[in-house]
């Protein structure tokens, strides 16, 4: 029995909100290994300094996506032609 027989698929309502979270998660993620790599060098407390920031660096990021999504969205629509 594959995993699609088990879990139950969400409304397409939350998809929006599915891919501000995984793409905030994963993009502050990306970027706070960056920084305290940076920052610190790999040391004995790295991973916990990398969790504690990209913790907090993830509070901000999903609501900045949900909220910044539209904006961008019109942007887009204003600089691409529509398809033919």
């Amino acid at each position: 029995m594959g995993a699609e027989a088990v879990l139950n698929k969400l409304h397409p309502r939350f998809a929006p909100f599915l891919f501000a979270f995984f793409l905030s998660g994963i993009m502050s993620c990306i970027i706070s290994s960056i920084s305290t790599y940076v920052t610190m060098g790999i040391t004995p407390d790295f991973f916990d300094s990398l969790l504690t920031g990209w913790l907090t660096s993830w509070t901000i990021a999903f609501p900045a996506v949900l909220f910044v999504a539209p904006f961008v969205r019109w942007i887009v629509r204003k600089l691409v032609r529509e398809a033919q």
